[in-house]
């Protein structure tokens, strides 16, 4: 029998055939290979993840019920499972209280709506719960529980997704009504709390209060609200970034300490950066209108700025504030009024634009909102650097104002440039300012202020650096002002003033300082009882 011979083209066509097989076959395993491993890794994601859908729980999510009931449910049935997310799927979601519970993630969808409803007679929020220290602080601080969403004594708790809380049925007054809710988020002694990348409109007194929570990351919120936008109050261990507040009509991030746990409790270890804050008309910055809020006469201008020691019965230190943006508004408040000190502040890379109040304002007081007996605090080691401001208002200049036997002391100001609008007149010059030690804390408290530039009184040791400041009108009054001060230097200081008044009115200096000042001699001043310069 005869065998026929094999060629070599023959042979290559074998063997180009095999290899295909052979990948076709590789390339089917690996289909079924990836699809086995895309089905186990879904079935124990949904194995390990407990993930409770509020509208099984019976939520509606039309904007017309309230799904209140649904929404706790699903909340109860993640906690008695060890913990879980609670899933709002887009939708709107009328509710009252919601009580969060350990270990419980909210997370709302993109088109997920969770809307603070009105009461309806009877119908509403939880009750404000007792507090038998609410004489020391504001109604809104002293009461958790009257909130859209609250939990009090929790750990491990998240609010989060693409969706929105909307704030629209609570309340923005000081008090609320016997079924009302005036905070939108209100958390107490709680620890190991996320908020994140959630938009928040229209939120009563508060967008957030935290009283008491340590371990606190709050990233990427827009808030566009009618009252305060974050309240930090008595926290540790904060970091706040890449946040967006609008709040025209009060303080947009505003750390507190208050007494309303009955006991001092400082906020400290904080670190606000990469956040926007503005004072544009409610909601515009949230539908990217910017449409600036302009004050009637008589009214409050808009607000909306960062914060520190409005309530200060505690004591803040170890705060960072960086790489801000303060946008149509009031500036930069570092205040203690209530005997906290406030100490260990550092402030740096921060732009101003059209301010409403000054830039920058340092303020000892003596209101004493806390139990008989509480020392007057301290206000000292600050450090500001870095600050751009542009179109500021003149009448409002930047102000440091310690007590008579209580300075601000150790401030530190390098790289300040200031554009203030200027048209400041003589009788102003010639103003007396008030002490008002007992007084709420507030840059305008005073009235209008006799500088042109910067007002200090009562504080020592100060070092004011590479300053500039600019006139966009002439301005008849001293640029820097400084009465009962003890302690400072002021080193490569440039004035553009485009007027005849002097530089410097001193009463009560000492150990008064200048180093290579433009079109000032370099001096050393041991004691002027009053001396203009």
């Amino acid at each position: 029998m005869k065998t026929g011979k094999i060629t070599n083209s023959q042979i290559s066509s074998r063997i180009h055939d095999s290899k295909r097989m052979l990948r076709s076959a590789f390339k089917m395993d690996m289909m079924k290979t990836i699809l086995i491993v895309f089905i186990l890794f879904f079935a124990t994601m949904t194995h390990a993840t407990n993930w409770f859908n509020v509208k099984d729980d019976g939520a509606k999510g039309d904007g017309k019920t309230i799904d209140t009931q649904a929404i706790n449910q699903a909340i109860d049935k993640a906690s008695n499972a060890g913990g879980g997310t609670v899933f709002f799927p887009a939708g709107t979601y009328l509710s009252y209280s919601i009580e969060l519970k350990n270990n419980i993630t909210l997370r709302l969808d993109a088109g997920a709506v969770l809307k603070a409803a009105s009461p309806e007679g009877n119908i509403g929020y939880d009750a404000p719960e007792a507090n038998d220290f609410s004489q020391y602080q504001d109604f809104g601080h002293s009461h958790w529980e009257n909130s859209l969403i609250w939990g009090i004594g929790l750990h491990d708790i998240t609010i989060c997704g693409e969706g929105m809380i909307d704030g629209t049925g609570l309340e923005r007054k000081d008090f609320s009504s016997e079924y009302g809710g005036d905070k939108a988020i209100s958390l107490k002694l709680c620890r190991n709390v996320i908020l994140k990348d959630v938009k928040m409109l229209r939120c009563g007194h508060f967008a957030l209060l935290a009283t008491g929570v340590d371990n606190m990351t709050i990233d990427n919120l827009l808030i566009d609200t009618n009252r305060d936008g974050m309240d930090v109050d008595a926290c540790r261990n904060v970091r706040i970034s890449n946040c967006t507040v609008n709040s025209p009509f009060d303080d947009a991030i505003v750390l507190k300490a208050t007494y309303s746990l009955g006991f001092f409790r400082n906020t400290e270890n904080v670190t606000i950066t990469n956040c926007y804050v503005s004072g544009y008309n409610l909601g515009t910055v949230m539908d990217g209108t910017f449409q600036p809020y302009k004050p009637t006469p008589g009214s409050y201008s808009p607000t909306g700025r960062i914060k520190l020691g409005t309530e200060s019965s505690g004591g803040f230190r170890n705060i960072t504030i960086s790489n801000c943006v303060f946008d149509h508004c009031f500036g930069l408040a570092l205040e203690t009024v209530d005997g906290g000190d406030l100490e260990d502040v550092a402030v740096s890379n921060i732009v101003m634009r059209d301010m409403y109040a000054s830039p920058i304002f340092l303020r000892l007081g003596a209101r004493m909102r806390s139990p008989k007996g509480t020392p007057i605090g301290k206000l000292h080691r600050i450090t500001i650097d870095n600050v751009r401001v542009y179109n500021a208002n003149s009448n409002y200049v930047c102000l440091f104002s310690g007590l008579p036997d209580h300075p601000i002391e150790d401030v530190k100001l390098d790289n300040i440039s200031i554009y203030y609008q200027g048209g400041g007149t003589q009788q102003q010059a010639n103003l007396v300012v008030p002490e008002k030690e007992n007084a709420y804390p507030e840059p305008t408290m005073f009235g209008e202020l006799p500088a042109a530039a910067f007002y200090i009184r009562h504080a020592n040791n100060l070092q004011m650096n590479n300053i500039d400041v600019y006139f966009t009108n002439p301005d008849a009054r001293p640029a820097m002002v400084m009465q009962d001060v003890h302690g400072i230097a002021w080193n490569n200081l440039i004035v553009h003033k485009g007027a005849t008044s002097p530089y410097f009115s001193m009463k009560n200096v000492t150990n008064f300082q200048t180093f290579h000042c433009r079109s000032i001699q370099d001096t050393t001043i041991q004691h002027a009882a009053e001396r203009k310069y």
